[in-house]
């Protein structure tokens, strides 16, 4: 019997067994294997979470109410009825209000297979009726999608793309500066799915040869340990004062390349002026010192390391998840272009190595079709994090990339593939504004806190209950994804909900083109052997991938390095910028007129800042866990076995843990003036005593204990602002926020989120 393969976000799997017997082993050729895919099969066979079948929010389908909660009770209906309902309310609202009423905010990872792409499917289905509102830019770096174009001329896809091949980092480079860390926990990802995680790979080799690693970030442990980091830890949200100051060194030291200044980027002598005190204030190591809480010696050593060495300066996404983020990792650009390495080989600039695996992987870009979803007709967005604040809003004015826009009038919300009560900021804000529209669809295949806040929810299958193809612009393989186990109850694939659906409208014929779910697969394989054939891969036919299930490729490396091309000749390969060089001062963003944002990077007090909070307050750390992808698994094993009398661990150093009276496994209430939270404690020293690093992900379950909305379950998304990063990306800050710890000494509330919601009669 030839092998059969499945693969997710976190990696590709061998699928063992049948039925009750079936069992995953990561692929043998992967060195790294995540710790995500462990609870994966858990997660798919939790009944206690699983939707069975099509269910009504009971207050909805009596009385059209708007009274969401989690706490709701369902009507479970037959598909028919479900599909009706959901049709006759998109026609209601279309017919009303027009098609850009409807919100369709699917976003989230969902699954890595290729056809069974939740948004895709959806955004196809959507078109075919009129079309509908959407969203643009992402949860994980929306400060440099909308940067990126304006100061290098690359969208952010392919300047990550662009960044120089890990083996040339690992062969040339000798000091590699990681602001944000660089850890393992982070590179289990990939968009679209991997068959081997080999970042840390790349780092060990980098390392034994005699690369320096510094992490810069308020935990020791976002770096491996055999890595051999040097830590430095300055305060959170310091970091864009620590990156000038270290320019301002630089330039002190006669470090800085005034040939590469000079050629390749336009602005350096205003951001030379800025550091040297145009604004009365010199940058030095001692100021920077007083406000990232760093000894000014520390970072006049680093500076003249980094002029003295063959420098890579990496920016982890998470840098820009804060308040001001698009200037700190512009700052860290500029520094990069005073240091001058860029375009040389193993030096230069990063902007995620180590936050997705597929950022430096030494593979050929290939460019591989999806599935066609037609045109939109409806021209209106919202920036994907300000979906509260639509809701809360409609008709209210914001500013976007230069663009002065106002919110639409949501009237209907249709999610599929996601879930925002686990990825959204101030998530009690989000629970009331959460009401105001006149239906929200869901399609999920479990209880999410999202599902549980519908009024309907259409079962899915999840990836492993159905067949797919693994595809990766990144990646040196082809997957074929073989159904693991049989569907959960009556879940259907999405494909299958939207093709009926689509019945209900006259346009079945437009969204199914009269194709199966697995005609459909062998279409978009074909159109991927005629892009194949294109880029000098030849691929099998249909029937032979299916039945060989893995496809290597061959010749695919490449040793890359980044605007190599641009350093050499600036003129003939001009950046696509207003000035076609790299912006340290940019024009484009100059006329914008923003005030959060400049035309060049600045320092910015952020608003919730511990250099002048009350003593007592914590900075959140709310990052990647190591046990599932945000929320995702988190009925698996590892996220249940990471947990602490059921609810997430949040990690204290000892001098916070003794002033506030607790210990480990302790359990501790965390709030400010948006929320609250309950968390299991671990104490550790290798973090910021300033610091509470709680794990995002934790199922939202929200309640009422003493008078108080907590979440009881831990999520640290009830914590955090819900503010735009500034005017220009409206990105979100989930790193940017202050809390308070007290010890718990109460009884602990049942977690609910993880058993079934309350299910009535019709009648």
């Amino acid at each position: 019997m030839m092998q059969k393969y499945t693969a997710a976000h976190w990696g590709a799997y061998e699928i063992h067994g049948v039925g009750d017997t079936t069992r995953l082993k990561p692929l043998p050729r992967d060195p790294h294997p995540s710790t995500i895919g462990e609870g994966w099969l858990d997660a798919v066979r939790d009944t206690n979470t699983r939707i069975a079948r099509p269910a009504v929010r009971e207050g909805w389908l009596k009385h059209r109410d708007r009274a969401r909660s989690g706490d709701a009770a369902f009507v479970e209906v037959p598909w028919d009825e479900a599909l009706d309902l959901a049709g006759d309310a998109l026609k209601s609202v279309i017919e009303t209000y027009g098609n850009q009423a409807i919100y369709a905010g699917s976003y989230g990872w969902s699954a890595a297979g290729r056809f069974h792409h939740a948004q895709s499917q959806m955004r196809r289905f959507l078109n075919t009726i009129g079309g509908f509102t959407g969203s643009v830019n992402t949860y994980s770096y929306a400060g440099a999608e909308v940067l990126w174009p304006h100061i290098v001329g690359q969208s952010n896809m392919h300047f990550q793309n662009d960044m120089t091949s890990w083996p040339v980092v690992a062969e040339e480079c000798d000091l590699f500066v990681a602001f944000g860390g660089i850890a393992k926990r982070a590179a289990q990802v990939t968009s679209a799915g991997t068959t081997a995680h080999e970042t840390q790979v790349w780092l060990d080799r980098a390392v034994a040869r005699g690369c320096r690693v510094v992490n810069i970030s308020p935990l020791g442990t976002d770096t491996e340990t055999q890595t051999r980091a040097e830590w430095m830890a300055p305060r959170p949200g310091t970091d864009c004062a620590l990156i000038l100051a270290l320019a301002f060194e630089v330039f002190r030291n006669g470090h800085a390349n005034s040939d590469f200044l000079n050629r390749c980027t336009t602005g350096a002598q205003r951001f030379e002026d800025y550091v040297k005190g145009s604004d009365g204030i010199p940058k030095t190591s001692e100021w920077a010192a007083q406000i990232c809480d760093v000894p000014a010696q520390d970072i006049r050593d680093l500076a003249h390391r980094m002029g003295t060495s063959k420098t890579m300066i990496n920016m982890a996404w998470s840098m820009q998840r804060a308040e001001g983020g698009e200037i700190t990792i512009w700052a860290g650009l500029c520094l990069a272009c005073v240091l001058g390495q860029i375009g040389l080989p193993g030096t230069g600039f990063g902007y995620g190595y180590g936050s997705t695996e597929s950022v430096g992987r030494p593979h050929k870009v290939y460019n591989w079709p999806s599935v066609p979803q037609g045109q939109n007709p409806i021209k209106d967005y919202i920036p994907v994090a300000r979906v509260t604040d639509m809701l809360e809003s409609p008709g209210g004015a914001y500013s976007y990339n230069g663009q002065a826009r106002t919110y639409p009038d949501a009237k209907l919300v249709w999610w599929s593939g996601g879930n925002p009560f686990h990825h959204h900021q101030d998530l009690i804000r989000l629970d009331k504004a959460w009401r105001s529209p006149q239906t929200v669809v869901v399609m999920d295949h479990s209880w999410t806190a999202t599902a549980r806040r519908a009024d309907i929810v259409l079962p899915t299958t999840s990836a492993l209950e159905r067949d797919d193809i693994m595809i990766n612009r990144l990646e040196t393989a082809m997957l074929y994804m073989s159904c693991a186990v049989s569907p959960y109850g009556q879940s259907r694939d999405d494909y299958d909900i939207f093709s009926d659906l689509s019945q209900r409208f006259g346009t079945q014929a437009a969204f199914s083109e009269g194709q199966s779910a697995e005609e459909w697969q062998h279409t978009l394989w074909q159109a991927c052997q005629t892009a194949g054939s294109s880029q000098g891969i030849e691929l099998p036919d249909w029937t032979s991938f299916k039945t060989q299930g893995l496809f290597d490729f061959s010749g695919t490396d490449r040793r890359q390095i980044q605007m190599e091309a641009f350093r050499k000749d600036p003129d003939t390969h001009r950046r696509a910028t207003h000035s076609g060089r790299i912006e340290m001062e940019s024009a484009t963003i100059a006329a914008m007129q923003l005030d959060d944002c400049p035309a060049s990077p600045e320092w910015r007090m952020p608003v919730e800042s511990l250099c002048d909070a009350v003593h007592g307050q914590f900075h959140l750390l709310s990052g990647q866990p190591d046990t599932r992808l945000h929320s995702q698994n988190d009925t698996g094993g590892p996220s249940k076995r990471s947990k602490s009398q059921g609810r997430e661990v949040c990690t204290v150093h000892p001098d916070a843990a003794k002033a506030h009276g607790v210990v480990d496994g302790d359990t501790v209430k965390l709030f400010n003036g948006r929320g609250a939270c309950l968390a299991g404690v671990r104490i550790s020293a290798h973090m910021r005593p300033d610091c509470i690093s709680l794990p995002t992900g934790a199922w939202l379950d929200l309640r009422e204990v003493d008078g108080e909305m907590m979440c009881v379950h831990g999520n640290p998304n009830v914590l955090t602002r819900d503010v735009g990063s500034t005017h220009l990306s409206q990105g979100n800050i989930a790193h940017s926020a202050l809390v308070r710890m007290v010890k718990w000494d109460g009884e602990l509330p049942e977690i609910r989120v993880h058993s079934l919601p309350r299910f009535v009669s019709a009648t």
